[in-house]
C-alpha cells in the first residue's frame, strides 16, 4: 500500500479527534484497517492497497475483523517449508517484555493462531500470529531489530 507516515499520522489524529476506535478503508479489493485502544491486540494491520487520491475522502468506518498479515511465502525448494513475514514496518520482539520468556524457539511446534512475536509499530505492540501449523525451523530476525513490510521473520516446516 502506498501510504506514508505523514498520511498515517493524519488518519490517526482524525480518529482521535472524532473519537473513533476503528477505521477501515477498502478500495479495489485491498484494505487498510486501523484500531485504537487495546494495546494487547493488533493495532494496525495493512494489506497491499492502492492509495486513494488525496482529494477523495476515505469511506465511513465500518467495524470489521483485523486484517490478516500477508500470507506466508512458500519456500522455493521445499513446498512444505514456508516463511512467515512481517505485516508492516516496525521493530521485531521475540518476547512480550525484556524479562519474559520468548514466544517461540527454534524446533518448537506451533499451531495456527499461536503468537510468534511482536512487531512494534508507532509505539503500538502488535502480536503476530501464525496462520499455519508446523515446526519453527529458523528464526530469521534478531530481537530488537527493525523489520520492513514483507520481511521474512520465521522459517516454518508445515505439518
Amino acid at each position: 500500500m502506498d501510504i506514508d507516515l505523514k498520511q498515517m499520522r493524519e488518519l490517526m489524529r482524525a480518529m482521535k479527534q472524532l473519537g473513533m476506535s476503528e477505521l477501515e478503508i477498502e478500495q479495489d479489493g485491498n484494505r487498510l484497517y486501523m484500531r485504537r485502544g487495546d494495546p494487547a491486540g493488533p493495532a494496525i494491520a495493512m494489506q497491499p492497497m492502492m492509495a486513494a487520491a488525496p482529494s477523495v475522502p476515505p469511506p465511513a468506518p465500518a467495524p470489521a475483523a483485523p486484517a490478516a498479515p500477508p500470507p506466508a511465502a512458500e519456500a522455493k525448494d521445499d513446498p512444505n517449508v514456508v516463511y512467515i513475514t512481517s505485516p508492516f514496518v516496525g521493530t521485531f520482539y521475540r518476547a512480550p517484555s525484556p524479562d519474559a520468556p520468548t514466544f517461540v524457539e527454534k524446533g518448537q511446534k506451533i499451531a495456527a493462531g499461536d503468537v510468534l512475536c511482536i512487531v512494534e509499530a508507532m509505539k503500538l505492540m502488535n502480536e503476530i500470529e501464525s496462520e499455519i501449523s508446523g515446526t519453527i525451523v529458523e528464526i530469521l530476525v534478531e530481537n530488537g531489530k527493525p523489520v520492513e513490510y514483507g520481511d521474512q521473520l520465521f522459517k516454518v516446516q508445515k505439518s
